[in-house]
């Protein structure tokens, strides 16, 4: 298929389609005429691409999971590789949240000094 076509069954910009491949995440095969033709199993790389990206993965991050899936497995995350990048963005969400959790907790130390007596958003 042609790149317009998975753009358009993928819900992904051509550009990006081209960024994926310039990152060596898609491989277009080149027909005659010069155009990118496609696979169908690109639409699943992109799906999983997207789909990472959409929670916070770097697209340096999806690797591993496009490898595991042109290596045959049904899905991205059942592999070794990215197992390990599922683990890690947990420690980093985690601490992510340990360092939000602080600041909330020093601004509303703030907020109590500054004004005796508010009420927090959220709390009683």
């Amino acid at each position: 298929m042609r790149i317009g076509e998975l753009a358009e069954r993928t819900g992904v910009s051509t550009r990006s389609l081209r960024y994926y491949e310039q990152h060596g995440l898609l491989t277009a095969r080149r027909g005659s005429n010069g155009y990118r033709d496609y696979a169908e199993e690109d639409i699943k790389l992109v799906s999983e691409i997207r789909a990472l990206l959409s929670v916070g993965f770097t697209l340096e991050d999806t690797r591993p999971f496009v490898d595991c899936l042109r290596s045959g497995h049904s899905t991205g995350g059942s592999c070794r590789e990215s197992v390990a990048v599922y683990q890690r963005k947990l420690a980093e969400i985690d601490d992510e949240i340990r360092v939000l959790l602080t600041r909330r907790a020093e601004v509303a130390a703030q907020l109590g000094a500054a004004c005796p007596g508010c009420v927090l958003k959220g709390e009683k």
